[in-house]
């Protein structure tokens, strides 16, 4: 039996993740940390990668629908279900006046984040033969995280590393636009300080080459075939605006350009991470 409590209105303290606290709020406002999960496909996708629900807040009209697909799903992959979790449940009313309610498609979680290791504990994870990671250097804009998550999911990326001030790919954007993908890729964070100071240096020191993609006239095409005979590679995508700093390309093995027509110099880095997660990803070359 699930366990469900019908809100009358949204003044409770209970209701305060999904209707008073921000997601910067939220990361701040306990300990291990909350992020709100949308979708009853989101929500599934984190269960099964081992997250655990703070609660749940779902709409009346889908709630036994929605619960039931849950409930099949978690049992069809023998994970752990809802058990005792909180399940809020509001009328359509209430949920047109959360933030936008036309995204919730009915149900939302708020779920607990989990410890990130650091990256040579994140590295040891990865496979020995033949990994490739990518990293995001001040990626800022939360869709574009997700759309490259995406990618990495569909396109053979073994891990992804993402400099602290990018976007973080728990926010509701990202994992939305991700599909639930953040919760498949290995992810971990390098701080943005000491990714500047040493963070090639750590990757070279552990066995990896670098690529940066960026514009340089010095630059190797992305299907050039000495980056797949790369074993360790990693796969370095910088900021939607000014790119990656001059100093990560500087100290990168190699500076990679994707041939383009009609005078176009450049894609959206969510595009660009498709394209270079094809070329050199493992699900092509595997």
């Amino acid at each position: 039996m699930h366990n469900l409590t019908f809100i009358p209105n949204l003044t409770g303290d209970d209701l305060d993740p999904y209707v008073r606290l921000n997601e910067v709020q939220l990361f701040h406002a306990s300990q291990p940390s909350l992020f709100i999960a949308e979708s009853p496909k989101v929500i599934e996708r984190a269960l099964r990668a081992g997250y655990q629900p703070s609660s749940l807040l779902v709409e009346d009209k889908v709630m036994k629908r929605d619960l039931a697909d849950l409930d099949h799903e978690m049992a069809t992959n023998n994970t752990a279900g809802l058990g005792q979790t909180p399940i809020y449940v509001i009328n359509s009313a209430q949920l047109r006046q959360l933030a936008g309610y036309n995204l919730l498609r009915g149900m939302v979680a708020a779920m607990y984040r989990k410890r990130r290791p650091d990256i040579t504990d994140f590295l040891a994870q990865m496979p020995s033969h033949h990994p490739r990671i990518a990293i995001l250097e001040n990626v800022v804009n939360p869709a574009n995280v997700g759309a490259i998550f995406r990618s990495a999911a569909a396109l053979g990326i073994d891990g992804v590393i993402i400099t602290s001030d990018s976007a973080d790919p728990l926010y509701r954007r990202a994992s939305r636009a991700a599909m639930g993908t953040v919760f498949q890729v290995p992810w971990t964070y390098i701080d943005a300080k000491t990714w500047q100071a040493k963070g090639i240096q750590l990757l070279h020191e552990l066995g990896y080459r670098t690529a940066a993609m960026a514009l340089r006239h010095n630059t190797v095409s992305i299907n050039d075939s000495q980056l797949n005979r790369v074993n360790k590679l990693a796969i370095i995508l910088g900021s939607e605006g000014p790119g990656l700093r001059e100093q990560t390309i500087d100290q990168s093995d190699f500076t990679i350009k994707i041939p383009m027509a009609a005078g176009v110099d450049s894609l959206n880095v969510a595009a660009a991470s498709a394209l270079a997660f094809w070329e050199l990803g493992n699900f092509k070359n595997n």
